[in-house]
């Protein structure tokens, strides 16, 4: 079975930074995680990752997600993150890959929707449709890759489906920019809270 996490160690020395090396087991729960975390690194964007396979796939949403279906945001894949990364909130030391300031955004459940019945097979075709259950992100979303822009071959959109939480009058970014976890906005973690896992979370839904 491939190692889903190499590259992910490769990058981080654990020594140095707080992430999570992985092991933790997938979770036991009837539908697989999802989380949005974001993230002040050289430049503000959300690490948006979904549970697939015993890991986080991940994409970095520079613009962050909007519930207007008319806007595309542009998502760039990145390596798999270990399953517990999805509990990490805190500060990655400077001279660390991806260095700065992380929250928790938004965090729930996900359910995969179309196209077939296996979503590793759709994001290996370049669509998958799903729905999502946070606090901040729920309803039909989808992530479809673009083709031929990149040599990685790595960029994506993030798209919200015409549904009835679709909404072109509200940034959720702008109206609601702190953690799930903490209640703190990225600028106001400090270099103390490398760690912050099983808070109770906000139960206030936005929009």
């Amino acid at each position: 079975m491939p190692d889903r996490l190499k590259k992910y160690r490769e990058m981080r020395d654990f020594a140095q930074t707080p992430e999570p090396a992985g092991g933790k087991p997938k979770s036991k729960v009837k539908l697989p995680m999802f989380v949005i975390q974001k993230h002040a690194a050289t430049r503000l964007h959300y690490d948006f990752r979904l549970e697939m396979e015993g890991v986080l796939k991940s994409w970095a949403v520079p613009k962050g997600p909007s519930y207007d279906p008319t806007q595309k945001r542009l998502a760039m894949m990145t390596e798999d993150h270990p399953y517990d990364y999805g509990s990490f909130e805190g500060v990655i030391p400077e001279g660390n890959y991806g260095a700065g300031n992380v929250i928790i955004w938004d965090t729930g459940e996900w359910e995969f929707i179309e196209p077939g019945d296996d979503p590793v097979k759709a994001v290996q075709q370049g669509k998958l449709a799903f729905r999502l259950y946070g606090k901040k992100m729920f309803g039909e979303w989808a992530l479809v890759k673009m083709k031929g822009r990149s040599p990685k071959g790595n960029e994506w959109l993030l798209l919200k489906h015409r549904d009835k939480y679709a909404n072109a009058n509200v940034d959720v970014t702008e109206v609601a920019p702190r953690s799930v976890v903490s209640n703190l906005d990225v600028d106001e973690i400090g270099g103390e809270r490398t760690w912050i896992s099983n808070r109770p979370a906000s139960s206030r839904r936005t929009p």
